[in-house]
């Protein structure tokens, strides 16, 4: 029995360094890239720990010209749209999983996985119409697109969890079904509500090819920031890599802050009636 347990804990182990070692080399690299000169960079062999670290390269970047109005759009797309995704993803979701509307299920299912591109197009032709190209509404509205069903598809999963039994009696009481959906299924659903702000959160700052389409000069995201680093005449990868580290940062920090809650999310109801 001792052995049998030592092997699916070695065994464990193996996949975890497997799967997350990949990860962990490419972001540790990053960060090498980061504080190092270029005559660093370009050394062979690789170093990865430089005897001198050029700070400067944050530095740099923090000090360019647009980098602070592009960290703002961001902010204020990847804000506006996942509050938006909530507003409408968390009762579109209690909604279909208390109907047990199949259909509606699935229709958001094809929407979650049809790629971004598929709308593009059509909606770039839109706001050209409009005269809305170049201003940050476009990009809120087709983030919308991602983040919404990514809300409610948590949402509908989450709900389909929960126990109805509080929800009776709250009805039984003479509660409305905004009443209970407001005071008895939202307080039960934190969780999943905060595993969806995340991903949500996650899949709209990410997004590039959205900003680099339907954006301006002035309005462009932090994604296509970093891309503007990237030039035919030269290339410096210390900058480029502190860039692209600062535009992860917010969200490496707000998954941190978040584990527990996105763990008691994620594991919320497996078993229906906990």
């Amino acid at each position: 029995m001792n052995l049998r347990w030592l092997l699916r804990q070695a065994a464990l182990l193996f996949a975890v360094l497997v799967i997350v070692s990949p990860v962990i080399l490419f972001f540790v690299w990053m960060l090498s890239l980061s504080v190092k000169y270029e005559i660093d960079n370009a050394a062979y062999p690789p170093i990865l720990i430089p005897e001198r670290f050029a700070w400067k390269n944050y530095i740099d970047v923090l000090e360019s010209n647009r980098f602070s109005t592009y960290f703002v759009n961001s902010l204020l797309v990847t804000g506006t749209a996942t509050g938006l995704a909530l507003l409408v993803g968390v009762p579109a979701g209690y909604g279909i999983a208390r109907m047990k509307a199949a259909k509606a299920a699935v229709v958001i299912l094809v929407a979650r996985i049809t790629p971004g591109l598929s709308y593009l197009i059509p909606l770039f032709l839109l706001f050209q119409w409009l005269g809305l190209l170049g201003t940050l509404w476009p990009q809120i509205i087709i983030h919308l697109v991602v983040t919404v069903p990514i809300v409610i598809w948590i949402m509908i999963g989450y709900f389909e969890t929960t126990p109805l039994e509080l929800e009776e009696a709250a009805v039984i009481d003479g509660a409305s079904r905004w009443q209970v959906f407001r005071h008895v299924a939202l307080p039960i659903a934190k969780p999943g509500i905060a595993v969806a702000m995340i991903l949500a959160v996650i899949f709209s700052w990410n997004n590039f090819v959205f900003g680099i389409v339907l954006a301006g000069r002035e309005t462009r995201t932090l994604p296509v920031a970093v891309y503007n680093m990237i030039s035919f005449d030269q290339l410096s990868w210390g900058p480029l890599a502190a860039a692209a580290l600062i535009v992860t940062l917010p969200v490496l920090v707000l998954t941190v802050f978040a584990q527990r809650q996105i763990v008691a999310g994620l594991t919320a109801g497996a078993v229906k009636g906990g």
